[in-house]
């Protein structure tokens, strides 16, 4: 496991701009985790569950779609093992037959105010329609970006739910099971 500096052991205004939105947040809302920040990058769920020593699954991943109707951001977080359905997630934001598509860095950028590989679930530029994959309750600790690929910061997918307002919804592709030949 990585090393991490708590934002105590670390001056807050040294902290990029980001994560210190994301801790100011955090701190209104009361949740009781300051974001810590990883010796190593964690631009993927893979990176952050290595340097925290978790399970992939215990990554709050954040995926950013365009809903192409009215160019808003739409937030799923997701569990680190596991990818979006965006079939499910089109059927569940967007109105009459409207499509998704994935967001380029820009748009994520623009909206959000995060680059990617440190897309927090709280603190956007712009606020994005949000839903949280059932999938996170599998684990009692989860961990989610925090404005930067280094920083990070826990909780549960309860508080998770309480931070973002999101609804918690099946958006994941279920996993297929091959059938033996013969």
């Amino acid at each position: 496991m990585s090393d991490t500096t708590a934002p105590e052991s670390s001056p807050v205004l040294n902290w990029p701009a980001p994560v210190r939105r994301v801790i100011d947040t955090l701190a209104l809302l009361g949740h009781p985790h300051n974001p810590v920040m990883l010796d190593d990058a964690a631009r993927t769920a893979q990176q952050a569950a290595d340097a925290l020593g978790v399970a992939l699954g215990q990554i709050a991943k954040s995926i950013i779609f365009r809903r192409k109707a009215d160019d808003v951001a739409v937030l799923v977080v997701t569990s680190g093992d596991l990818r979006v359905d965006e079939k499910k997630v089109q059927a569940l934001v967007c109105a009459d037959g409207g499509k998704l598509s994935r967001a380029d860095a820009e748009f994520v950028k623009a909206r959000t105010g995060f680059s990617i590989g440190g897309v927090s679930p709280v603190a956007h530029a712009l606020p994005p329609v949000a839903l949280i994959d059932k999938e996170l309750f599998r684990f009692d600790t989860v961990w989610a970006a925090a404005g930067h690929p280094h920083a990070v910061f826990r909780l549960s997918p309860d508080e998770l739910v309480v931070l973002t307002g999101a609804p918690v919804c099946d958006v994941t592709v279920v996993a297929t099971q091959e059938l033996p030949h013969g």
